[in-house]
């Protein structure tokens, strides 16, 4: 499998740069208590944080609206993903316990204030390429409801899309039935190359502690 970042994306937002982690031979199950309290703690602690604090003020959130200007998409109608989540603490909507592995992408993209995606490697097809969706492009999408993917950051594979850090696509959805995935960062331009690659190897050094398996890690892009 080739994962290539098209010439348009590169050109548009300068330092684009994306994680890849593929893991094979995991477990995802219900999360551990430890990942379940972490999860709830960490995001009490922030609702805190921000209340004193307007999202804008964060480095990842406002660096990851920009790129939404940057491909055409108003970030103020598109959240991407890390600040409906940020959003939703802020309302103290608490997000929930879903499964170990949604959970912990879900940590982790608080934590490091981007969206992530983690998709079942047995529903890709093919090499994937991250690029701008088209006009004639959609997909079924976790929020229930069909996604236009016109000027939004998407990968797809040989069927076409199935993640964006807007919203993931249903096809591709990690399940308790999932034993091999591919875990997409979507790292701020403005990390280094060296940085990207740390933060990639923290993540899959975390996940493989939840889910077992082996993982091997890259940073593409620039």
């Amino acid at each position: 499998m080739e994962i290539t970042i098209s010439p348009e994306l590169l050109s548009l937002v300068p330092g684009f740069k994306m994680g890849i982690i593929i893991y094979k031979d995991i477990e995802v199950g219900s999360s551990p208590q430890m990942l379940r309290g972490r999860l709830q703690l960490f995001q009490e602690s922030l609702y805190f944080d921000l209340e004193e604090k307007q999202l804008s003020d964060l480095k990842g959130i406002s660096e990851w609206r920009s790129i939404f200007k940057k491909t055409g998409k108003d970030p103020n109608r598109y959240r991407h993903s890390a600040e409906a989540l940020y959003r939703r603490v802020k309302k103290q909507n608490y997000i929930q316990s879903i499964n170990s592995a949604t959970d912990l992408n879900n940590f982790l993209s608080l934590k490091y204030e981007i969206p992530l995606g983690i998709y079942d490697l047995s529903h890709l097809n093919g090499d994937i390429i991250i690029s701008i969706g088209t006009e004639d492009e959609e997909y079924e999408g976790l929020n229930g409801r069909s996604n236009s993917l016109h000027q939004l950051i998407i990968s797809s594979d040989e069927k076409g899309g199935f993640g964006s850090p807007y919203v993931d696509s249903v096809r591709s959805a990690v399940t308790e039935a999932t034993r091999d995935a591919i875990h997409l960062i979507y790292l701020r331009p403005s990390l280094t190359i060296e940085e990207g690659e740390l933060l990639t190897e923290s993540v899959m050094n975390m996940f493989t502690q939840i889910h077992g398996g082996v993982g091997e890690c890259q940073v593409i892009g620039e």
